[in-house]
């Protein structure tokens, strides 16, 4: 038996013609469905970057948007190099807050909690009312960049510190090709992606309209050249839920369902 045979087989022992069970699970948490269905496959839940089951990654399918991975960058301004400083906080996180402060957008149902999320989120598609863009440079890194003069609010003067207020000022790089040290923090998108999904390919579960689980389709694996020209075009995309609060970056790639079901080579019911 192969190795999708094997996924198939549990497909169809575990999965098949059943709603995922919740019951239990922080109804705030959504990745509630996703850990439900991990668990009929055997895997349990981790942040390792490696694929799921048998060298294929498995994806669970949300509404809308279905995620690559939680990548942060392995550069954030308030964390390295000469501008450090210009944050407030003497810890990463009290900075990052600062950050979120600066180059982020007061939600006032959130007593005026600042995210890096929505609006704010640079995007490859050109420069937001935040003054902010996503490039991708010679070496293939992913950068995203902040000009003053492209900076929309009516009161940047009193948000951005002034030795901030520049043009293609770097604020977070996520290394392409190659990390620079062997250190975790450093790991670089090519290992990332191709860990997860260059091996034997990737497999979803397909829901009918009962809400039941009917299929299991599969994709073939993913280069990160590949995956790259997607950013370039905007079929994958940066989803930032950074905020004042957490420490957590929040650093998801995305592409729209739409497009994952143009990558699906072969489905089982």
């Amino acid at each position: 038996m192969t190795n999708k045979e094997r996924i198939i087989q549990l497909f169809y022992a575990n999965v098949k013609g059943r709603r995922p069970d919740t019951t239990g699970a922080n109804i705030r948490h959504d990745g509630r469905q996703g850990h439900w269905l991990e668990r009929q496959f055997g895997i349990n839940a981790n942040g390792n970057n490696e694929a799921d089951l048998f060298g294929y990654e498995l994806k669970n399918e949300t509404t809308s948007k279905t995620t690559f991975g939680d990548w942060s960058a392995n550069r954030y301004i308030f964390k390295t190099g000469e501008y450090v400083n210009s944050f407030d906080g003497n810890t990463a996180p009290e900075r990052q807050d600062s950050f979120c402060g600066i180059f982020g957008k007061p939600n006032q149902l959130k007593a005026g909690r600042c995210s890096w999320s929505g609006s704010p989120c640079p995007t490859i598609r050109g420069y937001n009312d935040f003054g902010q863009v996503l490039i991708i440079d010679n070496n293939k890194d992913i950068v995203a960049l902040y000009s003053y003069s492209k900076d929309m609010r009516i009161n940047k003067s009193q948000i951005v510190p002034a030795e901030l207020q520049q043009e293609n000022l770097e604020i977070a790089r996520w290394f392409g090709e190659y990390s620079p040290t062997p250190r975790q923090t450093d790991k670089c998108l090519k290992t990332k992606l191709e860990d997860k999904f260059n091996d034997a390919g990737w497999f979803t579960c397909k829901k009918g309209p009962d809400g039941t689980y009917q299929k299991i389709c599969f994709g073939e694996p993913m280069t990160y050249d590949n995956w790259l020209k997607l950013v370039e075009t905007g079929i994958v995309f940066f989803d930032s839920g950074m905020y004042q609060g957490n420490k957590r970056p929040y650093s998801q790639w995305r592409a729209n369902n739409s497009y994952w079901d143009s990558l699906i080579t072969e489905c089982y019911e």
